[in-house]
């Protein structure tokens, strides 16, 4: 028989919830009598109010900075009374120091605030409290405001910093977004966010807080129907209800436009936490310059700041100690509640006072470590099922995120091959369209790309950054300039100058002109450059003037800082002009003025190249180049999230096509660099956030084989882009940066052929013609002749796979030919420009370079081509440059090959049998007759070794480091008895066999 119901309970109840509910209608909650830590503002700025709490309190501890997150009230540092932060912190003795940015909607410009605005904040606030205190303060910062904290650490690289404490912030962002999103979608999302909407506007305080809780709406919801079942009991709520009403409502503050557009540019779709080179106040940022100790919390079951996005910070900053402690709660959980009152804030204390000598080492940390790759987000299913979510909701939601993080991880190739076919298609369709009359030109480009993002970074030299738009202005200015001394569209224009912005902003300008470009290399026959480009005015930068001046007989200065910062001495206004001296504005532009009026058929460029001993011109169309630039960028992959260190000089085909154009056809920033050296490598590849390294030649041997070079394994290179690599040194880049693949072009001197080794797992091929360039073949060819070999209906051979042929390119546009072009060569009505370039391809259709025509030695027993000799001699172990040349008439010429040996490499390490296993795949009579060791090879400044002292020289006389060929194709010491024996010396030219069998000098 059941019980009569209490009445008088359920009237009381009833009237608790009335009243517990219009205390809350009222006064947005229940009335805890709780205060908050009392706290003095001991400074206030535009930005931030600095507090000190515990004002009263003379304690002489350490000092801890604690930073909110942007769109979170200060006061998450002191929700509750027994369980806050601030008083946990000075209950152990630390002195805690909170900034408070306000909020944006009601402070003076907070709408217009961005990220670099609160990292400047942060570092004027450690400065005031090191001023006041004397002595470095540890900084800490949860969710955004570890951001910060890691931000301004790297602004400041450490100075003033004991320590780093963050909790719950993501580093590698796109390593586990929130809700497990795939970066693949989210990127895309961001950048049109970021560029189109947000930065236009700004998030009020209760539109960031149905935010957060969309991020976990069961927990919401769950939360919000536990408090109304227990309105009635207000001593069950009222432990929590400080926490309650600051999620609710008190805790949320607005978020400020720009600053939501500069997170999701700089920090999701580029994730320059991770690869560095983020801007701050105009200066270049990376977290690899941190070398403070740091702790990191992480959150077992935080969805936001995901375990994985957080461990980050090892890749990101690999000169400093971190430490973890990982906290089986969710994102807010790590600093407001009971956990934190428990574990987080004394473990805080407890590192802040062993960093400080203090105390001894906590027992609850430990060194982080990276997640094995394909390991997910880092919040595993029973994390979130202890976290107390509901077990159905849970268990669902967490087993799709990592059944479909593993279906995503299953597809990625397919994934990669169609995402690469979405972007590179656009670039190969506007190729396409390209006809004569097509208005393309670098300039066009550039000015294309200003309308699309001119607030982007675009010029990354000396930690200075300029953005697309400061550069076009730039460019326009030197246009006016370029027109106020008479240069005219169509006139040929020499530029002598080194690889900096101002050089880049000079051949933009003739490009926006419409003149041509000549690239004149400073080691180079400047005078006979001049004369086969009709060239009568230069360009030149303050470090080339004297050489142009000798050369030319109106000379342009540009560069080298502005006006009033340098003076040019020899600058008379007439042959020698300071274009820095001509005020841009007082420049009338006359009616004929067009910007980018460059059509594709137009001559853009005249590089030089030697064929046949001879300098000859090389001619570029704005075709070529839009070709090779679109070709390059899609090739390597290149977009705006790449950040690309132009090394090579722009006279070079690799600096202006591969380097140059392709940068600006993928729209990503150019990194330049005063020289190439190891140190400086370093350290700007980590600051500009390097993904992309360009090269020439033998330029990277001055990196990888320093013993000054030193790079974290975790760099944010993926790709080396160039041509003329050896073989050797390829390796050596590969060991060096296990992470990223070499791109190696190769172009013909016409720029009817462009090759690239895409695939890059065959080290020395140049690879396939790159999609949308001129189809290529080998044609068989006799080289003794020097002519093609004909079959019997006509037509030429095609080389067969292994066979040397002579390379040929169809040609596609008759308004776009500077070389010889032959009709009817294989079918009829075929045209075919000769390249003048031999090559083998192999029998899965890849090309191997063999050296120009006149490149291989007519020895008396057969042909020997010299740079497979070269390209096999750098394998071995030990040696550093190689450099192969013939010496004779052809018919009677003899094959030396010099080399050098590594500074680690001992007299002996070159021994007759690693000669011949190097060379074994050769046929004997294809061996080069002599191996030689030097000292040094000297190489241009494009890194190209140099042989023409060694040829010059003749054969070397016989010695300890020599060795000759015998007639078995085995090599042998060089002595001077052999030199008398050996019977090819007899037939080498006169005086050269006397010079070898000489005694040495």
């Amino acid at each position: 028989m059941g019980g009569i119901p209490d009445l008088g309970a359920i009237v009381g109840r009833v009237v608790a919830t009335a009243q517990n509910g219009l205390e809350v209608l009222r006064l947005g909650g229940l009335e805890t009598g709780t205060q908050p830590a009392p706290f003095t503002v001991v400074e206030t700025e535009k930005m931030f109010r600095l507090r000190r709490y515990f004002p009263d309190d003379a304690s002489a501890g350490p000092n801890v900075v604690l930073i909110p997150p942007m769109m979170v009230s200060a006061n998450v540092y002191d929700v509750t009374e027994h369980n806050g932060a601030v008083s946990i912190l000075h209950q152990h003795g630390i002195v805690p120091w909170v900034i408070d940015f306000g909020s944006p909607d009601t402070a003076e410009g907070g709408r217009e605030r961005d990220l670099a605005d609160h990292v400047l904040a942060v570092s004027r606030a450690i400065d005031l409290i090191i001023d006041a205190t004397g002595s470095d303060v540890h900084l800490a910062g949860y969710s955004q405001g570890g951001m910060f904290a890691y931000q301004t650490a790297a602004y400041r690289r450490s100075k003033g910093l004991a320590s780093l404490i963050t909790f719950g912030s993501p580093v590698d962002v796109l390593a586990g977004l929130p809700l497990g999103l795939p970066a693949g979608l989210v990127v895309p999302g961001a950048e049109i966010l970021a560029d189109r909407v947000v930065s236009h506007l700004w998030v009020p305080g209760w539109l960031a807080r149905l935010g957060f809780q969309m991020l976990d709406p069961v927990k919401t919801a769950r939360s919000r129907f536990d408090f109304l079942r227990q309105l009635h009991d207000r001593d069950a709520l009222l432990p929590r209800e400080d926490q309650r009403r600051f999620l609710e409502s008190d805790g949320w503050v607005a978020w400020s436009g720009p600053a939501i557009a500069e997170l999701l540019q700089q920090f999701v779709v580029h994730n320059r936490m991770v690869s560095g080179g983020f801007v701050i106040n105009g200066e270049l940022v990376t977290l690899a310059e941190i070398t403070c100790p740091i702790l990191a919390f992480v959150g077992g079951a935080d969805d936001i700041g995901q375990p994985a996005a957080v461990r980050g910070i090892v890749r990101a900053a690999p000169d400093a100690e971190v430490y973890e402690s990982c906290v089986p709660v969710g994102h807010f959980g790590l600093v407001v509640g009971s956990t934190s009152g428990t574990h987080t804030w004394p473990l805080t204390a407890e590192w802040i006072r062993w960093q400080g000598g203090l105390g001894p080492q906590p027992e609850d940390i430990e060194p982080m470590t990276l997640p094995e790759p394909g390991s997910g987000s880092g919040v595993s299913v029973a994390s979130r099922l202890s976290h107390g979510l509901s077990a159905v909701a849970d268990a669902g939601a967490g087993v799709s995120r990592e059944l479909l993080g593993r279906a995503a991880s299953f597809q990625r190739s397919s994934l990669a091959v169609a995402q690469e076919s979405v972007r590179t298609a656009p670039r190969l369709l506007r190729l396409g369209q390209i006809q004569a009359g097509t208005r393309i030109s670098l300039g066009k480009l550039m000015s294309e790309n200003t309308k699309r993002g001119g607030h982007k970074e675009l010029f990354l030299f000396e930690n200075r950054v300029l953005t697309h738009e400061q550069v076009n202005v730039r460019i326009g200015n030197v246009v006016a300039g370029l027109v106020s001394c008479g240069v005219r569209p169509g006139q040929h224009i020499g530029v002598l100058m080194d690889t900096r912005p101002s050089a880049l902003v000079v051949v933009a300008a003739l490009s926006r002109l419409g003149a041509v470009v000549v690239m004149l290399s400073p080691e180079g026959d400047i005078d006979e450059m001049l004369r086969l480009a009709n060239c009568a005015v230069v360009v030149a930068d303050p470090k080339n003037l004297e050489t142009a001046a000798a050369h030319c007989g109106r000379v342009l200065i540009l560069g080298g800082g502005s006006g009033d910062a340098r003076v040019i001495e020899r600058a008379d206004g007439h042959r020698i002009i300071d274009m820095e001296q001509i005020d841009p504005a007082a420049v009338e532009m006359p009616a004929w003025y067009r910007a980018d009026p460059g059509l594709a058929g137009d001559l853009a460029f005249i590089l030089f190249t030697r064929s046949e001993q001879k300098l000859t011109v090389w001619p570029i169309t704005n075709l070529r180049f839009a070709v090779s630039a679109f070709g390059a960028a899609s090739a390597a992959g290149l977009t705006d999230r790449d950040t690309v260190y132009c090394l090579p000089p722009l006279h070079h085909a690799s600096g202006l096509l591969t380097t140059l154009g392709a940068t600006v056809a993928g729209r990503s920033r150019i990194a330049l660099s005063n020289g190439v050296e190891a140190e400086t490598f370093a350290v700007e590849v980590r600051r500009y956030g390097v993904t992309v390294v360009s090269y020439t030649w033998t330029m990277m041997r001055e990196i990888v084989r320093s013993g000054s070079f030193h790079i974290a394994e975790h760099n944010p290179i993926r790709l080396f882009i160039g041509s003329g690599m050896p073989v050797g040194l390829w390796e050596d880049v590969q060991e060096a940066f296990p992470r990223a693949r070499i791109l190696e072009f190769f172009a013909t001197a016409d720029g009817s052929a462009i090759l690239a080794n895409v695939a890059g797992d065959k080290a020395g091929s140049m690879g396939r013609e790159l999609p949308g360039t001129n189809h290529v073949q080998v044609a068989a060819y006799d080289i003794e002749n020097s002519r093609l070999d004909v079959a019997p209906n006509g037509f030429v051979r095609r080389a067969e796979p292994g066979e040397v042929g002579l390379l040929l390119a169809r040609t596609r546009y008759r308004f776009d030919i500077f070389s010889t072009v032959l009709r009817d060569v294989f079918n009829r009505d075929d045209r075919w420009e000769v390249s003048g370039q031999l090559f083998i391809r192999d029998a899965d259709d890849d090309l191997w370079f063999m050296g120009a025509v006149d490149s291989p030695v007519l020895s008396a027993d057969g042909i020997v081509y010299l740079l497979p000799l070269e390209q096999a001699l750098s394998r071995v172990d030990g040696v550093d440059q190689v450099a192969a040349y013939g010496v004779g008439e052809p018919g009677n010429q003899l094959a030396v090959v010099a080399v050098t040996l590594l500074p680690t490499a001992t007299r002996d390490s070159l021994t007759v049998t690693k000669l011949r296993v190097a060379l074994g795949e050769f046929p004997s009579a294809e061996r080069p007759h002599l191996i030689r060791v030097v000292d040094d090879i000297p190489v241009s400044n494009s890194y190209r070794p140099q042989v023409t002292e060694l040829v010059r020289a003749g054969l070397p006389k016989p010695g300890a480091k020599i060795w000759y060929r015998d007639e078995e194709g085995r090599y042998r010491r060089y002595t001077r008895s052999a030199a008398t024996k050996v019977t090819w010396v007899r037939t080498a030219p006169a005086g050269a066999a006397e010079a070898a069998a000489g005694t040495r000098g």
